[in-house]
């Protein structure tokens, strides 16, 4: 196995950073054993949310060695990916999304679903401490100023954070020693890509998901893929990545600039999305606000002050609330409670798939009133909920994550972590989002804008075909044809 925490795009890490990275390592080590003897057995079965509408199987890990659907050595495409949040599981399912559309075969690899794994152990300890740092952030003003934002913008940004992650990402390496190695792979977070590296597979695309160049996403030996021009410099020549060095550059053929990761459902549907959406306002149908949870559960505070400034229009039928609260049930107790009334207004969808696809196929076409609350426990529901209601709605509600690339109106609540701020800028730019509402009266102003006149929604759609018929929604499908290129050695 390569030693990638020495030396970074032939640039030196220092002696007391590669010391620490080995620390580090041998700390997770101690705490979650070192598991890099095993031989995991591996099989594939269907996904049960995800592969009826995308061809998606399951890439099992260690779950013995029962009845396996065969590997296409031809047509498969792995998605690796890891439970952070909701981000990269939506980035994975729109490369899933994008594979399928392309004829390819998407297999899912969460390595954050294998307990009994070094890999999942160390996965789900850091899950567990990046949540708690979102939830705080949200009620510590003085926490968010002085240790996340700064940690979130600069202190992921440098060299020495990537090579502590690569002596990590060793531990999670064996997951793989029973994956073909010929197949492609994507990475939607760095570590899969990493440890994908270190396992040996031939075939990696690192699918970076912030607009923000951080040594955190780096993944040498892989090749990388963003979504926007304006991020491409800054990752090219690792600025700032080692203080006021100037580094040595990554070589061109390992960044690549795709485009945004998109669904092929919402890409493919952009015109008949945008054209009923302005439909709906010319004839005076509720203006639909899609809220979404994120996976960390924060920002509960704003989305109780949108459904208290909400409730009037929803009651004269001038808007209508649709509520993703993704897998977190205990986030409705709360807006029940700091909404009264909401909870006898509010029709449920709770954890009936079924009746939540049902609502979105009728919402398409037909009409929506009052607040819909959808709530599921499993993840891949919870997750694919947003997709499909994105849709049908008029204006997503959302902080400046991986959905500010998504083609659909956005209004931005406030970011939760430095990185996300640079989202919000880009989407506001091309002209498919609002600024960043960082506080809840300009958040609640902006809702106005949107209610009391038809310029934010029209322009929005303008701009979102405009951005459709340039290719930028594009990266998911560009992302997937690199990957098999790579196999194929196009």
């Amino acid at each position: 196995m390569t030693d990638r925490s020495s030396v970074i795009f032939e640039n030196e890490i220092a002696p007391r950073d590669r010391k620490k990275a080995l620390r580090s390592k041998r700390s997770f080590a101690r705490r979650f054993g070192d598991d890099s003897g095993a031989d995991y057995p591996v099989r594939l079965a269907p996904n049960p949310v995800l592969y009826e509408p995308l061809g998606v199987c399951d890439l099992r890990v260690n779950e013995g060695t029962g009845d396996s659907l065969p590997f296409d050595r031809e047509k498969g495409l792995i998605v690796g990916n890891i439970r952070m949040g909701f981000g990269h599981y939506r980035i994975s399912i729109a490369m899933a999304s994008a594979a399928h559309a392309l004829g390819c075969k998407p297999y899912w690899m969460d390595l954050n679903s294998y307990p009994d794994t070094t890999c999942t152990k160390v996965i789900g300890a850091q899950n567990d401490l990046y949540s708690l740092g979102s939830r705080l952030s949200q009620r510590s003003k003085l926490f968010n100023a002085l240790v996340w934002e700064p940690m979130n913008c600069e202190g992921f940004r440098k060299l020495s954070y990537n090579a502590s992650d690569q002596k990590m990402t060793e531990l999670m390496a064996p997951v793989f020693r029973n994956v073909p190695k010929d197949i492609p792979i994507i990475g939607t977070h760095v570590w899969p890509s990493q440890a994908a590296i270190h396992a040996g597979m031939q075939y990696v695309v690192n699918a970076i998901p912030d607009n923000w160049p951080m040594a955190l996403h780096l993944a040498e030996g892989s090749v990388h893929t963003i979504q926007t021009r304006n991020s491409y410099l800054g990752y090219r020549i690792l600025n700032g990545m080692q203080g006021r060095d100037v580094l040595r550059p990554m070589p061109p053929d390992s960044l690549v600039c795709t485009g945004h990761y998109v669904d092929h459902e919402l890409v493919s549907n952009i015109p008949a999305d945008c054209d009923a959406r302005l439909h709906r306002k010319e004839r005076g149908e509720p203006l639909r606000f899609l809220l979404t949870i994120g996976g960390a559960g924060a920002q509960k505070e704003v989305f109780a002050a949108i459904l208290k400034h909400l409730r009037p229009a929803i009651m004269n039928k001038k808007a209508a609330l649709l509520v993703n609260l993704g897998d977190y049930r205990e986030t409705w107790d709360y807006l029940q409670k700091a909404v009264p009334g909401l909870g006898g207004a509010a029709v449920t969808h709770f954890d009936d798939w079924a009746d939540t696809q049902g609502f979105c196929e009728d919402a398409l076409t037909g009409t929506a009133e009052g607040v819909h609350v959808f709530c599921h426990s499993d993840i891949f529901e919870a997750v694919y909920c947003t997709n499909l209601l994105m849709r049908a709605c008029d204006v997503l509600v959302t902080k400046p994550s991986e959905l500010s690339f998504y083609p659909v109106p956005k209004l931005f609540i406030r970011r939760v972590g430095g990185h996300e701020r640079w989202g919000a800028i880009h989407s506001a730019e091309l002209g498919d989002g609002t600024l960043e509402c960082e506080d809840i009266p300009h958040t609640l102003q902006m809702l106005d804008l949107f209610l009391d006149e038809d310029t934010l929604l029209r322009e929005m759609c303008k701009c979102i075909r405009v951005n459709r018929d340039a290719g930028l929604y594009d990266g998911a499908y560009r992302a997937v044809a690199l990957a098999m290129s790579l196999r194929d050695g196009r």
